[in-house]
C-alpha cells in the first residue's frame, strides 16, 4: 500500500549516505523531519544512519545499493516514490577513489572510479529526472570539490571524474533552462573535508593518506547542502581554500603545477606508513560488519564553521549592509562639507 505522504515534510534521496559528507547531509535533514531514502553499499552504516535520522526526528529508508548499477539505482528511486512519496531532493555524493600516482594506476581502477564517482551522479541524476520533470519540480545537488576545477598529484581518478561531473551539469543545466524546467541543478564545490574516506579508500602512498590542509568537518558540507536544497544557487563554493584553488587555476595555473609538484605529495600523508595489504573499499564495502560514521582521523585539525560559506549564503544582505554604510559613510563627508 502506497505510504500516505505528510505534505510538509519533504522526501530527499542521498547516495552515499552511510558515511562521511552523506551521513552528515542525512542527520542535517533529519532535523527538519524529512523522510530519507539512504543509499550505500554497506549495510551496517545504513542502518545506523537510519537509527541516527530517527532519533533527530526523521524517518529513513535503507536501501544498500552500488550506484555504478544504473538498474539498481533506477529501482531505489521507484522503491522510494512507492514508499515514501514524491523525490522533492536528490543528493548524488557517493565516491571512490585511489591514492596513486599515474604510473601506477591500472585501467580496471581508473573504470571503477570512474563507474562511482561519475557516472553514479549520472544514473542518479537520471532516476531523479523520470520522476521529476513529469512534475516540474525538484533539486538535484551534485557534491562536488575543488578538485573539479584544480586537478592535484596523487589522485588522477577522482579529479578527473569530478571535472566530468561539472561538465555533465552545465550541459544539464542548460538544456533545463531551454525547457523551461522547474527542475533545478547546482553543484556544491567542497573543501578538503574529515570524512572516513582516508582510511578505506585504496592508496599506493608511503604513508597513510589524508585531507590537503585546511581541513573541515562533514557538517560544514552537510549545512551547505541543506540550505542549497532551499535556495536557487547555479553553484556554490564551500570554504576559502575552494575560492581559493577555483580562483587560482584560472589566474595563474602554471604557478599552481609547480606549487603542487613540490607540495602536493606531502600535504597528502601524514605520520605511519601505510599497510599496503590493507582492506579498501574500491570494489568491495568495508562497513558490511562496521559503522563509520561522518568523521575520520582529524577532528583535532578540522574546522566546524566557514566564515566564507556564512557569506555566501547572507551575500544578499551583505550587499545591502554595504550599500547602507557607504550611504551613511557618504552623507556624513557630506555634512563635513556644508
Amino acid at each position: 500500500m502506497r505510504a500516505q505522504r505528510i505534505p510538509s515534510r519533504r522526501t530527499v534521496v542521498i547516495t552515499g549516505a552511510s558515511a562521511g559528507v552523506g551521513r552528515a547531509a542525512a542527520l542535517e535533514f533529519a532535523r527538519e523531519g524529512a523522510q530519507i531514502g539512504l543509499l550505500a553499499r554497506g549495510r551496517a552504516g545504513l542502518e545506523a544512519a537510519k537509527n541516527d535520522v530517527e532519533q533527530l526526528g526523521g524517518s529513513a529508508l535503507v536501501l544498500p545499493v552500488d550506484v555504478a548499477d544504473a538498474e539498481a539505482v533506477d529501482s531505489a528511486a521507484m522503491e522510494i516514490e512507492q514508499r515514501l512519496g514524491p523525490i522533492d531532493v536528490w543528493v548524488n555524493n557517493a565516491m571512490a577513489s585511489v591514492f596513486s600516482p599515474v604510473k601506477q594506476m591500472t585501467a580496471e581502477e581508473f573504470k571503477r572510479v570512474t563507474e562511482v564517482t561519475y557516472l553514479g551522479y549520472v544514473y542518479g541524476t537520471l532516476a531523479a529526472l523520470r520522476r521529476m520533470l513529469p512534475r516540474n519540480r525538484g533539486i538535484v545537488i551534485q557534491v562536488g570539490s575543488a578538485l573539479a576545477y584544480r586537478g592535484i598529484p596523487l589522485q588522477s581518478a577522482y579529479c578527473a571524474a569530478k571535472h566530468a561531473v561539472q561538465g555533465f551539469v552545465d550541459s544539464l543545466r542548460c538544456e533545463l533552462l531551454h525547457d523551461h524546467s522547474g527542475v533545478r541543478v547546482t553543484m556544491i564545490q567542497m573543501p578538503a573535508l574529515n570524512t572516513p574516506q582516508f582510511g578505506w579508500v585504496k592508496s599506493r602512498l608511503p604513508r597513510k593518506a589524508r585531507p590537503m590542509p585546511p581541513i573541515f568537518q562533514p557538517e560544514v558540507a552537510a549545512r551547505a547542502v541543506v540550505w542549497a536544497s532551499h535556495n536557487s544557487r547555479r553553484e556554490m563554493f564551500v570554504g576559502m581554500p575552494t575560492v581559493e584553488a577555483i580562483i587560482g587555476d584560472r589566474i595563474i595555473p602554471n604557478l599552481l603545477d609547480h606549487y603542487l609538484a613540490r607540495n602536493g605529495y606531502d600535504s597528502q600523508q601524514h605520520d605511519g606508513a601505510e599497510k599496503r595489504d590493507r582492506p579498501n573499499n574500491l570494489f568491495e564495502p568495508l562497513d558490511m560488519q562496521r559503522d563509520h560514521g561522518a568523521h575520520g582521523d582529524f577532528d583535532q585539525q578540522a574546522f566546524g564553521r566557514s566564515l566564507q560559506l556564512w557569506a555566501s549564503q547572507n551575500r544578499a544582505w551583505l550587499f545591502l549592509g554595504a550599500i547602507a554604510l557607504g550611504a551613511v559613510a557618504l552623507a556624513g563627508a557630506l555634512s563635513r562639507n556644508e
